[in-house]
């Protein structure tokens, strides 16, 4: 799966392993999760709608959000990173990373593109050990 904003493949596990995983996967090149968005229960309770399990986790390694930041006060509007897990088709779960190249392109400042590239290479690991 990849997009113009994202990458990410398809796992065979159930969606709370998915979630599991990924936590832990990203632990391991030093990102939190700073936000746990439960998209499909906010909408259950606000609009009374179902849908397939969907939450965003907005994960962030704090010594190159710092770095970032310094590089670029205002790059906070653009933080954290967003690692979408989604219920799909057929009992499988997808699981999705912002693509920090793309995103983060929209500064057009050189640190903050290394910084990109270093995220982006972070993220792909996470991804790859899932």
């Amino acid at each position: 799966m990849t997009t113009k904003y994202g990458f990410g493949k398809t796992v065979a596990c159930a969606f709370d392993e998915a979630v599991e995983r990924v936590t832990a996967a990203l632990q391991t090149e030093g990102f939190g999760i700073l936000s746990d968005i439960d998209v499909a229960a906010t909408l259950k309770k606000k609009l009374g709608a179902d849908m397939p399990a969907y939450r965003i986790l907005g994960a962030c390694n704090p010594a190159l959000a710092q770095r970032a930041i310094e590089a670029e006060p205002s790059i906070g509007l653009l933080l954290p990173c967003n690692v979408l897990v989604r219920q799909i088709a057929g009992g499988a779960v997808s699981v999705e990373f912002m693509d920090t190249d793309a995103v983060l392109r929209l500064v057009d400042k050189p640190a903050i593109a290394a910084l990109a590239g270093e995220v982006r290479q972070k993220l792909e690991r996470v991804m790859d050990a899932l």
